[in-house]
């Protein structure tokens, strides 16, 4: 690749990050982070761990980044700000090799990698994911690496897609399970249509499950994104739209003689289908209830990302052209959209949230003090549903103090919905925190005794008779 449009690559990588943000320790960070904390400091999280071990257990994300700590000797922090940065470099430079396989112009090249690098953190319909979070985590680095896989697809280099394609399954099995999905269609799509339409039909719908237990059931509650047949009107547009638009991208690219973008339109018009039914399975019979464990309707992260690029490829191709003011005219309200979008998700903390700086956030400078002043065998208890409260923006406890906690029903329910094992326990711990807000120092002492709680968390101000050695104007931590 020429110098000048890694340059390029590069600067629509810092201009991603300035738009999107940067918040390490948010949302599922909670899950992740903890897992790499552990492996660099063992002695760490000695109670419950379980709730963040099983997703540190499926892939190779924790042990990647731990070793990329000790092999540059510094901060974890740092350390995840430089692969978050890589990571959208890389996303932006895979989609540059795939979109260049479809496109001849320039300007529908750069115009698809931008309207990528615009959209990094747009909502996947009501998958509960974004094409790029605004945090490293597996499903980042997974990311790249499946648009390598199909880009090598496209190109029959099928040594370099399998290549890539393991690697995506190191780091995010599931993810990885819905690439190959994508590479076998398109593959079959190469000899007939007709052959593409049979195979549409070779599912494994006839899969069973034992039915879920009831304290399971109150996990996957939690996560609406699961049920399909629950999401929002806006939200199944988000899956009949694609269906729509891809259907119009094959018109379009049948009339300017693109095979190779018509034959892509197709095949993720029919891959989208096949994931349906399992999604329609999951939240009508609750016999099935346990493929919540697959997430059938997160195939609709690598449709998106493909489409939005294809999308973007043909407004270069077609309108922008060569015309600057037509660029400015699509992108400087994309990003800036996208910009305010971002500031409204986290109010409450600093846009970008960088190594070494101080939080602005006071759920977070809480998190902060009870890591640097109480015992690594400390367990705290706070609000299950501590992350959804205004003020918190999402920021994990676990990932901010590396200190243990009793479960929640944000992160921790995800863990339950994907590891039934962990139902019983998770329901235990949350029904003992049941109106939180409400509890006072007896219920505390109660929480002390049955589980060995040593603090708590609670929003200011504090509870009578609980000792409170930091308080800010949001949050108070209290020793029992």
């Amino acid at each position: 690749m020429k110098p000048k449009n890694l340059l390029i690559l590069l600067l629509l990588t810092l201009g991603a990050l300035l738009v999107h943000g940067y918040h390490p320790w948010a949302e599922d960070s909670e899950l992740y982070v903890p897992g790499i904390e552990k492996l660099l400091q063992p002695q760490l999280f000695p109670y419950n761990s379980r709730f963040f071990e099983t997703h540190a257990g499926s892939t190779f994300f924790p042990n990647f980044v731990a070793a990329m700590v000790r092999i540059s000797h510094q901060p974890l922090s740092v350390v995840l700000f430089a692969l978050h940065l890589a990571s959208i470099f890389l996303l932006l430079l895979a989609c540059w090799q795939l979109i260049s396989q479809c496109f001849e112009s320039s300007a529908a090249r750069w115009a698809g990698v931008a309207m990528i690098a615009a959209l990094l953190t747009l909502p996947v319909a009501g998958t509960a994911l974004y094409i790029l979070d605004q945090y490293v985590n597996p499903r980042n680095l997974a990311a790249f690496l499946a648009v390598f896989t199909v880009a090598g697809t496209l190109r029959k280099k099928y040594w370099q897609a399998g290549f890539c394609f393991l690697l995506t399954a190191a780091f995010h099995p599931l993810m990885a399970v819905f690439v190959l999905a994508f590479c076998v269609l398109y593959a079959a799509a190469q000899y007939t249509d007709s052959q593409l339409s049979r195979l549409a039909c070779l599912l494994p719908f006839g899969l069973t499950f034992d039915p879920p237990s009831a304290a399971y059931h109150q996990a996957a509650l939690t996560h609406s994104f699961h049920y399909v047949t629950r999401w929002s009107w806006y939200e199944w547009l988000g899956i009949i739209g694609p269906i729509l638009l891809l259907y119009g991208l094959c018109q379009i690219a049948r009339i300017r003689q693109l095979p190779l973008v018509d034959r892509l339109c197709r095949v993720l018009i029919v891959y989208e289908v096949i994931f349906i039914p399992p999604a329609l399975v999951l939240s009508l019979v609750p016999r099935f209830e346990a493929l919540a464990r697959i997430q059938p309707m997160r195939s609709l992260y690598l449709l998106y990302l493909l489409m939005f690029l294809l999308i973007g490829g043909f407004l270069g191709e077609l309108v922008l052209k060569h015309h600057v003011w037509r660029w400015l005219v699509l992108f400087v309200p994309l990003f800036t959209g996208m910009f305010f979008a971002q500031r409204s998700l986290f109010p409450n903390s600093d846009h970008l949230e960088l190594p070494g700086d101080v939080t602005s956030n006071h759920w977070a400078e809480a998190f902060v003090w009870a890591g640097a002043n109480t015992p690594n065998d400390a367990l705290f208890a706070l609000d299950p549903d501590y992350q959804k409260l205004p003020g918190d923006d999402e920021q994990g406890f676990r990932a901010i103090a590396r200190r243990s906690t009793l479960a929640n029903r944000g992160s921790d329910a995800g863990a339950v919905s994907m590891f039934p094992t962990l139902a019983e326990e998770w329901l235990r711990q949350v029904q003992a925190q049941a109106g939180w807000k409400n509890l006072q120092s007896g219920d505390f002492q109660r929480l002390r005794d049955g589980f060995g709680v040593t603090w708590v968390i609670v929003r200011t101000p504090a509870v009578a008779g609980l000792d409170c050695p930091y308080r800010n104007a949001a949050v108070a931590v209290c020793r029992l």
